[in-house]
Formats: structure tokens, C-alpha cells, sequence
């Protein structure tokens, strides 16, 4: 079995307070949930509300398909309009 993270580091600079980015977030990590059966959460920044640290996880038979699963969702993030990624990290063990 493997455990495949990925780590990103976001910018919102459409976010004006707490609620934008909540809004912005919980968009995103359903849909991520929805479309590539992963798990998503808010783990950084929590108390900023220009940026946020989210990561996502997948676990898999195989490293190769864990790494796909999470480059498929990073070029997903990547089309996101209200959010600039900052960074990321992908992480497979």
C-alpha cells in the first residue's frame, strides 16, 4: 500500500476576509473530493485569509498511480481563477 500527499501553498487575493476564503476552499476541496476520490483539507494558514496551505491525499497499490492521481489534481488546481499556487510539494511513501 501507498500513501500518496500533496501539499499546496495558495494565494486568494480575491478573498476580503475569513468567510471568502472558507467559501473558496470548501469549493474547492469538494469538488476535488468529488472528482478523484481523495481526501482534501485546509492544514496551514488557517488564521490568514489570503493564504492557505491545503493537502490532499490518495492512497494506491502502486507509487506510479498515487503520483498520477495527485498531477491530475495539481493541473485541476492549477485552472483555478481566484487562487494563485504559491507551491507545492508531492509526496509518495
Amino acid at each position: 500500500m501507498v500513501v500518496g500527499v500533496l501539499h499546496i501553498q495558495f494565494s486568494l487575493p480575491s478573498a476580503n476576509n475569513l468567510k471568502d476564503k472558507r467559501r473558496l476552499l470548501t469549493s474547492l476541496l469538494d469538488r476535488l473530493h468529488n472528482r478523484f476520490n481523495v481526501a482534501a483539507a485546509e492544514v496551514d494558514q488557517q488564521d490568514s485569509w489570503r493564504r492557505a496551505g491545503v493537502a490532499v491525499a490518495c492512497v494506491s497499490s502502486e507509487g506510479r498511480h498515487a503520483n498520477q492521481i495527485l498531477s491530475r489534481v495539481m493541473a485541476e488546481v492549477e485552472r483555478e481563477n481566484e487562487m494563485i499556487v504559491l507551491g507545492y510539494e508531492i509526496e509518495v511513501r
